[in-house]
């Protein structure tokens, strides 16, 4: 059974599709992902949030129920693209727009409706049959097609056993925690490209170990001062 954690729609279950083609990402890893994303951000609320494979729907439709503004979830399979909508509706979540469509099409013709721009948090948790080098394909489209905000914090997931994950060009490590075979790489701008959020408003476009290398803030740390004021935080 997959559910919501927390938040409005906490405690909710959600439809998952039939077969083994998806694989949610676990209770355990997402709640420690959550409170990965709280400790860094102070708090969801106002946040515009991309699932870019969105599979199940659950880590997108997570985020909408802790309070981010927006939630875009891109899902190549049709029929699994429709149960997201379906979960979606079912849970009043109005801010969730999910893009039937492959991620590598859409991060390379850039923005085209259906998203709110840009992007603060990612998140990337692709088949883990896809190749490292393809996924560091598609955030550096996503990065040059104006997806990815200036100061935006990026989480990719990966298997444990598979081939170690580096950040493309124009990215820097900030932690990697380990949950069984499941690991959470946090990623954000190498220093110049970052800076201070600026208060722009969204444009709508179409369409348990510790870690190893740390570079800046630690996304995971909870005892990491919490800032409420979105727009004042240091990245």
């Amino acid at each position: 059974m997959t559910r919501i954690i927390a938040g409005e729609a906490g405690g909710r279950r959600l439809r998952t599709p039939p077969g083994q083609g998806t694989r949610p990402t676990s209770d355990r890893v997402r709640e420690a992902l959550f409170s990965a994303l709280e400790a860094h951000l102070g708090t969801l609320d106002g946040c515009r949030f991309l699932d870019a494979y969105a599979g199940s729907g659950a880590i997108g439709l997570e985020a909408c129920s802790r309070g981010a503004a927006t939630v875009t979830l891109i899902e190549q399979n049709g029929p699994t693209a429709s149960l997201i909508r379906a979960n979606a509706k079912q849970l009043g979540m109005g801010e969730v727009s999910v893009l039937a469509a492959r991620i590598e099409r859409l991060a390379i013709a850039g923005p085209t409706g259906g998203a709110a721009l840009p992007f603060e948090v990612a998140f990337f948790d692709p088949p883990y049959d896809v190749p490292n080098d393809d996924l560091a394909r598609v955030i550096t489209d996503l990065e040059r097609s104006g997806w990815l905000s200036a100061d935006v914090l990026l989480v990719v997931e990966r298997a444990r056993r598979g081939e170690p994950w580096r950040w493309p060009d124009g990215f820097e490590q900030l932690r990697e925690k380990r949950y069984g075979e499941t690991v959470l790489c946090y990623g954000q701008r190498v220093g110049p490209a970052r800076s201070a959020v600026r208060a722009e408003p969204a444009r709508s476009a179409d369409p348990a170990e510790p870690a190893r290398s740390t570079q800046g803030p630690d996304p995971t740390d909870p005892g990491r001062h919490r800032r409420t004021d979105r727009d004042s935080r240091e990245p």
